[in-house]
């Protein structure tokens, strides 16, 4: 039986996939140095299993009220996808977030490193969480602040604290372009503040940036990871 929704899905991954590749050659990177996140918030856990049967290993969701429930029906019906939460964690989810996913894109403090690593160690069998610390680059939106004054929220300060956790591995950085700033901008300044950081932590490799808009631009300044959601999946539906 033919599956329309699975021929679209094919069709828009295959040219996600050559504008990675392409950007990858025209920055001179082999394009196995980038991973594909396909982003699959407000889409249901049905075509998840869809992008998995298409070769898609990792996705991500934002929001824990959704991503639970959908985790737990993609394995319950046999989908094997590594998870990937990217959105705002509130320390109270930090439990529910630990139960699921592979690797965190957002943790933004000292405060929500401890409760990840709290809830990490607390739940039998687990082993350890992947973390990427997400950066502020304009020093307002979410995100650990580049040479912030308070310690809570500096980003050598957060770095540090996931660093030494129990139950979290330090992985790398994740940012978004600040609304008014444009992607080549932000992509450069998010490179130098990444090479500090492996200098210091050399396990911090992974480099979280880039979405549908401007992967490209991300791509080009050293992005490991590529955040899709719309290219592949369509536009979203509003959320309710």
């Amino acid at each position: 039986m033919s599956d329309p929704r699975r021929a679209e899905l094919a069709a828009n991954l295959a040219a996600v996939r050559d504008r990675i590749s392409a950007a990858c050659d025209s920055a001179g990177r082999d394009p196995g140095e980038v991973e594909l996140v396909v982003i699959t918030k407000t889409y249901p856990a049905d075509d998840v299993l869809r992008l998995a049967s298409l070769g898609v290993t990792d996705v991500g969701e934002n929001r824990d009220q959704e991503a639970e429930p959908k985790a737990a029906e993609v394995a319950a019906a046999g989908g094997r996808v590594r998870w990937h939460f990217v959105g705002r964690l509130q320390r109270n989810k930090c439990r529910s977030v630990a139960g699921y996913a592979d690797m965190v894109h957002s943790v933004d403090s000292v405060r929500l490193a401890h409760a990840l690593s709290h809830a990490v160690t607390s739940i039998e069998n687990r082993a350890s969480v992947d973390v990427l610390v997400q950066v502020s680059l304009d020093g307002s939106r979410g995100g650990a602040i580049v040479d912030g004054p308070q310690p809570d929220t500096a980003l050598e300060e957060v770095l540090a604290a996931v660093g030494t956790a129990a139950g979290l591995r330090l992985r790398g950085l994740m940012a978004v372009a600040p609304l008014k700033w444009q992607p080549e901008r932000a992509f450069a300044l998010l490179a130098e503040v990444h090479a500090r950081a492996v200098g210091r932590y050399p396990s911090a490799t992974v480099l979280s940036a880039g979405m549908s808009g401007d992967l490209e631009q991300a791509i080009r300044h050293g992005a490991t990871h590529v955040r899709v959601g719309s290219a592949v999946l369509g536009q979203r539906p509003p959320l309710g």
